[in-house]
């Protein structure tokens, strides 16, 4: 019998993350049944995927009249809303964090946007984070700006797992390894178990393939547009090189051999913005051994329904990717302008998220009281 196309993405070493989460998600049962019957081991939140919960949220009614009956203001409540969520979602996933010794199983809450250029702030956060979920298959969510990157490694070195996001360079990435590494070398000094950490560093996709394909568009040779959806692709292929580059270190491998979890790849932003591109781009063709990729749901299903799993799609492909790179330089486009911006408006897309979550709690509260 024929397995499942998330069957067989699983088989090849894809881990299966679910990019959204609803309390209704997770009362209806609909999390159980995606786990169920398309291979989800894992669920990622930011503050738009809260901002949509909340504003269709009568699940949460009971809870806002608690809490507007307690005093609470909107960031307090948003505080005890969206991780009451994540615990919730983490004890659905718990058999799974137990299947695989920590691996998978995870769910994913973000420090606040507005501290993406704070590092105490950002630990301090992270922290109270970890504390309030209680629950150990949890991921703290933090982004990879250079406020983010002290920060990675000293919560990395209290023993939380991270997961860095909002990753768009190889550049950035490469020192969120660093940051990572640093943070397990502090972690064992300290006396943690490194067995019990682990992390995954969010490199974005679809987002990079907007840009660059905007700039091509703008240039209108047709080197230029010959080159239209490639960047991001070739950029995520690059990066699972560079994984694999960093954790043959010799740094790595002590740190590996004393019980540490390599930080694994992780595919976000994987939903595709252009219509004219197969829906599944972005799962499809970046299948590797050891890599996670967290889907909207419209992408979960049109992967569970018509995806194509052919194995491995990233490690034959790094001179291909090279070339892809070497060809957009020569057209003019700026890939360092391009994932300088992306992570600006990525930072600043959440704010404005952040803001819209406190907005429709605060008007819930009032309503409330």
């Amino acid at each position: 019998m024929a397995q499942s196309p998330t069957a067989d993405l699983s088989a090849a070493g894809v881990s299966i993350w679910l990019d959204d989460l609803s309390r209704e998600r997770i009362t209806s049962g609909n999390l159980a049944e995606l786990i169920e019957a398309i291979d989800v081991v894992g669920v990622t939140t930011n503050p738009s995927i809260f901002a949509g919960a909340l504003t269709n949220g009568a699940s949460y009614a009971a809870q806002v009249a608690e809490l507007a009956a307690a005093g609470l203001d909107a960031e307090a409540a948003v505080f005890e809303i969206t991780t009451d969520d994540v615990a919730a979602a983490s004890k659905i996933f718990r058999p799974i964090y137990d299947r695989t010794n920590g691996v998978d199983g995870r769910v994913s809450i973000e420090v606040s946007p507005t501290l993406a250029h704070d590092t105490v702030a950002t630990i301090d956060e992270a922290k109270r984070l970890w504390a309030k979920v209680n629950e150990p298959n949890a991921l703290i969510k933090i982004p990879a700006t250079l406020a983010g990157l002290p920060a990675i490694t000293e919560v990395i070195a209290a023993g939380i797992s991270v997961n860095v996001t909002l990753i768009f360079s190889l550049e950035r990435y490469e020192a969120v390894i660093e940051a990572f590494l640093a943070g397990l070398e502090k972690a064992q000094a300290a006396g943690h178990d490194l067995t019990q950490i682990h992390s995954v560093a969010s490199f974005f996709v679809s987002r990079v393939d907007t840009e660059v394909d905007k700039r091509l568009a703008a240039i209108g040779s047709t080197e230029a547009l010959a080159l239209t959806s490639k960047a991001g692709l070739a950029n995520a292929r690059l990066a699972y090189e560079l994984f694999e580059q960093k954790f043959s270190t010799e740094r790595a491998k002590a740190l590996v051999a004393a019980g540490a979890n390599p930080q694994r790849p992780l595919w976000a932003s994987t939903g595709v913005k252009d219509p004219a591109l197969p829906d599944t781009l972005y799962v499809t063709e970046l299948v590797a051994a050891g890599v996670v990729n967290t889907m909207p749901e419209k992408t979960l299903l049109a992967t569970a329904d018509h995806g194509v799993i052919t194995g491995d799609t990233i490690t034959g492909n790094y001179d291909e990717a090279k070339a892809v790179f070497a060809a957009l330089a020569g057209v003019g486009i700026d890939l360092t302008d391009v994932t300088n911006l992306l992570e600006r408006e990525g930072v600043d897309k959440f704010i404005v998220s952040w803001g819209e979550l406190l907005e429709t709690v605060t008007t819930a509260l009032e309503s409330s009281r």
